[in-house]
């Protein structure tokens, strides 16, 4: 490492933790840049002031950093795009985590797929620059989507540091009754057969939860994020991946967060085939799958339809990830469906506001657009906007908010001409 240069992390479970933690008992950085998302752990580097983080998914991590004043970055992009994004930096070290090498000197990328497996190579392979992977016995060894390695070979690393980490587990989210009636009236537009996605939050993995209580199955995965939702319904004998039309047999994601159960289900296990996030999340490959239902959260949706899934007024909260990629995919056919689950209200400085809004305030983000919703669901029910007029919406939406916003919500839509 110099004072001045540039580095290049993988996103959530590809943080490598120790490289991290090593990197932030120095203090002789003059103008150090680093690129990444939602990284785990805490990490003392990017509080010194010459760090600059450049960051396109925020969570813990970043969103805490941000309000102790460190110099955290956000850059809009999709996940798709996150490899295109460190391409355009080609920061001149590239760190990875990986599972130990086999015996062809084959480094898996173990939990993470994602997008930055090239961008690793060509580090590796420039004389300029340096790949440096963390490796460590108790990540998982997973298999790669036929078509689609994922392993980086030995010949390309510079550097390999082994170390005792374990993957981090993902914290279990307190449940509430409202998530519980959300996840049942959301379970009910999968049928039987249906491929699935799950996207981060409770409710996605309740949902999954709840369909492995159910009968029917016969269900496939194709998913961004492999959960513990995800998970549960495997263990639970209902996904064969037998009906989803692409890839057979095989359950497909880019990356996977959860818990040790999870990871262990994962090692070596050719069921699950991890694949680049530039496919995964090809809205056309999604839409080739059969009957997809597409399971996200949101933050916000407004009377029109236009989700707010990754900011909070002008807060960056998380980031825009595989969100709009699964929504239209599910647009393009139609025995697709997109559901996007949120709870009616929320609390703010201890006042009740409602979450879905009659209008957008001058510093709301759209994370997805109106012309691709599906179906919206509160625990007062679900609103299916898949070809209503915009009054039709309106009207369909009030129903499912808080009693107490429905009268404000009518004289807004009004206002909309609704």
């Amino acid at each position: 490492m110099r004072p001045i240069d540039t580095i290049g992390l993988g996103l959530i479970s590809g943080t490598p933790r120790t490289l991290l933690g090593e990197l932030s008992k120095r203090s002789d950085y003059e103008d150090l840049i680093v690129s990444g998302g939602l990284l785990l752990g805490s990490h003392e580097l990017f509080a010194h002031p010459r760090v600059q983080y450049r960051s396109s998914f925020f969570g813990g991590l970043e969103r805490v950093m941000k309000a102790r004043g460190a110099n955290v970055q956000y850059v809009p992009s999709f996940f798709r795009h996150y490899g295109l994004l460190v391409q355009q930096l080609a920061p001149r070290i590239m760190m990875a985590q990986g599972s130990m090498p086999d015996a062809n000197g084959d480094i898996s990328l173990s939990l993470y797929n994602g997008a930055h497996l090239e961008e690793f190579r060509r580090a590796g392979r420039d004389p300029e620059r340096v790949l440096i992977v963390e490796v460590s016995p108790h990540f998982p060894r997973t298999v790669a989507l036929p078509g689609h390695d994922h392993t980086l070979s030995l010949d390309d690393v510079d550097v390999v540091v082994v170390t005792d980490e374990v993957p981090t587990s993902m914290a279990e989210e307190a449940t509430t009754s409202n998530d519980l009636a959300i996840a049942t009236i959301a379970a009910n537009y999968v049928r039987e057969g249906a491929t699935l996605q799950t996207g981060i939050g409770a409710v996605p993995s309740l949902v999954a939860e709840e369909l492995a209580r159910r009968d029917g199955g016969d269900y496939g995965v194709h998913s961004e994020m492999f959960t513990d939702g995800l998970f549960a319904l495997t263990r639970a004998g209902k996904v064969t991946n037998l009906r989803k039309g692409l890839h057979p047999g095989r359950s497909v994601t880019t990356f996977a967060f959860g818990s040790r159960d999870l990871y262990d289900f994962l090692h070596e296990n050719d069921q699950v085939g991890f694949a680049p996030v530039t496919y995964v999340n090809d809205p056309s490959v999604i839409a080739a799958n059969h009957a997809v239902v597409s399971i996200n959260s949101a933050l916000e949706v407004d009377l029109l339809g236009q989700m707010i899934a990754d900011t909070i007024g002008p807060r960056q909260y998380s980031g825009v990830g595989g969100h709009t990629d699964f929504v239209e995919g599910a647009s393009l056919r139609l025995e697709h469906t997109s559901l996007i689950c949120l709870q009616s209200t929320a609390v703010v400085n201890g006042v009740r506001k409602s979450r879905i809004i009659g209008s957008m305030t001058p510093h709301s983000v759209v994370t997805s657009p109106r012309h691709l919703a599906g179906v919206i669901v509160t625990e007062f029910g679900s609103a299916d906007l898949r070809g209503r007029s915009v009054v039709e919406r309106a009207e369909a939406l009030i129903a499912i908010a808080h009693p107490e916003f429905r009268d404000e919500l009518r004289s807004a839509a009004a206002l909309l001409g609704a």
